[in-house]
């Protein structure tokens, strides 16, 4: 039986995985689980998914292994597709905003660059 899938996922330039590729196999395994969790079902559960209070659509995809955590923000374009962007080892019980900010920076560019493609190919027809 082969699985349905709800979401489109997307890796953003090198930042997801640069971060994935430097994780050991056991982390890498349970990020590709959470992805097909997320990208298969219809209600993901917050422990696996969850939107980033007082951001601009920031969500943050969560992965524990052993005692440590690990999270990996992303958002939505286009109904369907989430946009995978930086990832980090989570030290702390709150979010660094560092990494807020730069998920942020991240956002704003590729929407950027989203409407720059679209501008171009408007300019050709």
């Amino acid at each position: 039986m082969s699985e349905v899938f709800l979401r489109e996922i997307f890796f953003y330039k090198y930042f997801f995985l640069e971060f994935y590729h430097a994780q050991n196999p056991v982390v890498r395994r349970k990020f590709d689980w959470t992805l097909q969790l997320i990208a298969t079902i219809e209600r993901v559960p917050a422990k696996y998914f969850d939107h980033i209070s007082n951001s601009e659509g920031l969500y943050e995809i969560r992965v524990e292994s052993g005692g440590d955590i690990f999270r990996v923000f992303c958002f939505f374009d286009k109904g369907r597709l989430i946009i995978l962007l930086n990832g980090f080892q989570k030290k702390t019980q709150k979010t660094p905003q560092k990494e807020i900010e730069r998920a942020e920076k991240l956002r704003k560019q590729y929407k950027e660059e989203q409407q720059e493609d679209a501008n171009h190919k408007k300019g050709k027809q």
